[in-house]
């Protein structure tokens, strides 16, 4: 009888009435407010069956409205309805109310590509107290929740399971963690198209890039302009080749891919089929970054400078989080000669509003990761990032954002192919005690930024780019998912 006490007392640190979850209901007093409360978003299509039945366990365990199943209801309209009732609550004097929203936490079960949605959808809709959010575990490569240490595999979907996931997300430390904008532009070709093509031409939405609208005020006369955000990492080369074949193998022969064994293998499989480690053999030259495109970088003062990319190098990534491929580290933490070093390294932070861009000649340069100080070719550090095509460099390259890839053709005749990430913004995360992930204003984090005084603005006032067009995410319209397509096949 006590266990039974005991579990249904720690269950009700996590309880939220229904009177804040349904707008209209009647008013529920209870005596204390929940010390966590959480409101649980699962795509119950992740990993085989396990989102369907960590869909099922987190009902039977909370109450089965504060859990939502993002196969059938979109998070925006959930949280804008959610948050609009704990305003009018508010206003009519419900200290309960209040209270909710202060502890609010959100957790989030699915892969990178559910992860950021929801993320998205947070940023998009301008909280006055945005929830810190969790990301469980439940697709393939799983960097978001393995940089703030919740782990890279798919968690166990029974209720003991749960409710330790459920203890660590109340006991979890709040983190800030920049987001990125990331805009493409080239001038509408005379011949052939130039939108991103995504594997198996499903809708781009799904993947890194919107098409503006002619009424935005960021599209040019004469011009294509593709915009859209990431968390994790932009990545341009052989790697994003190589998932760009993963992804179409894996729309063609879905039952192919039920486990997360089975899809490392084939990825590693993939690898080699590609030429990713026979690079040098397989890959056209003209395809390597250094020939493909010219690279600016800004860092601090508003100052566009080129950044100098070896002609070995065949993918660059650049990278907020310390998680990519699965939980490597292409940057690794520089020693105190690197620190020191023109260039002014440091290691890297998830809310210092600099992106670490790294290069790899091929795989077996990226198998250096695996070993524990391994790290690629440390190429800069940068607050906005440029890429100018060259006219005529290649036909097509390939691109990738937090695990979605697609394929991007250039015009051979123009030399106007511009991809620009700047950074945009902070979302708050939750994160486990000693996760990889480190904040610039943690005291136990190594730095030698001095971070006092520093308004966070690193651009002159006439190099920023302004307007509630830029300044929104993405996610309610870039990033939201198309009724048509199947959210399993998010990564």
């Amino acid at each position: 009888m006590s266990g039974s006490t005991s579990e249904s007392n720690f269950l009700k640190n996590f309880h939220i009435p229904d009177y804040i979850l349904v707008p209209g209901s009647e008013v529920e007093r209870t005596p204390d407010v929940p010390k966590c409360p959480v409101l649980v978003f699962i795509n119950s299509k992740s990993g085989g069956q396990l989102g369907g039945e960590l869909f099922v366990t987190y009902r039977a365990l909370l109450n089965v409205k504060q859990v939502f199943d993002l196969g059938k209801e979109a998070p925006d309209t959930i949280l804008h309805a959610i948050y609009v009732n704990l305003e009018k609550l508010k206003l009519d004097g419900d200290e309960y109310a209040i209270k909710i929203e202060e502890r609010l936490r959100v957790i989030v079960a699915g892969g990178d590509g559910t992860a950021g949605w929801l993320l998205g959808v947070v940023s998009d809709l301008k909280l006055s107290h945005p929830p810190p959010i969790a990301t469980m575990p439940l697709g393939t490569g799983n960097n978001l929740p393995f940089a703030f240490g919740w782990g890279k595999k798919n968690p166990g979907t029974d209720q003991v399971s749960v409710k330790s996931f459920l203890d660590c997300v109340m006991k979890a430390k709040e983190m800030k963690m920049d987001s990125w904008h990331i805009l493409m532009r080239m001038r509408a070709p005379k011949d052939g198209p130039c939108e991103p093509i995504a594997p198996l031409e499903l809708p781009h939405s799904l993947h890194a890039f919107h098409r503006l609208s002619d009424t935005d005020e960021l599209n040019m006369e004469g011009c294509h302009t593709f915009r859209g955000g990431f968390w994790n990492y932009f990545s341009m080369g052989m790697d994003a080749q190589v998932s760009y074949a993963f992804h179409s193998e894996r729309k063609l022969h879905p039952e192919k891919f039920k486990s997360q064994l089975v899809n490392q293998g084939t990825y590693l499989k993939l690898g080699c089929t590609q030429g990713w480690f026979g690079a040098s053999l397989f890959h056209p030259s003209s395809r390597n970054i250094a020939q493909l495109a010219k690279v600016k970088i800004m860092k601090r003062h508003g100052q566009w400078q080129d950044l100098d990319i070896p002609r070995s190098i065949r993918s660059i990534v650049c990278l907020n989080l310390p998680s990519f491929s699965g939980g490597l580290n292409p940057w690794g933490t520089p020693n105190r000669r690197k620190l020191s070093d023109q260039r002014d390294l440091t290691a890297p932070y998830v809310d210092d509003g600099l992106l670490e861009v790294v290069g790899f000649r091929n795989a077996w340069h990226g198998l250096v990761l695996i070993a524990p100080n391994g790290h690629g070719t440390r190429l800069a550090q940068a607050h906005r990032i440029r890429f100018e095509f060259q006219k005529g460099a290649a036909e097509h390259t390939y691109m990738r954002i937090d695990g979605e890839p697609w394929k991007q053709p250039l015009p051979v005749d123009d030399d106007t192919v511009v991809v620009e990430i700047s950074h945009l913004g902070q979302v708050n995360m939750l994160a486990t005690h000693g996760c990889r992930s480190k904040s610039v204003y943690d005291p136990s984090s190594p730095s030698h930024h001095d971070t006092e005084g520093d308004d966070g603005d690193d651009s002159d006032e006439e190099d920023s780019v302004q307007g509630e067009e830029f300044r929104k995410f993405g996610a309610a319209d870039t990033f939201k998912i198309p009724d048509e397509v199947d959210i399993s096949q998010l990564s």
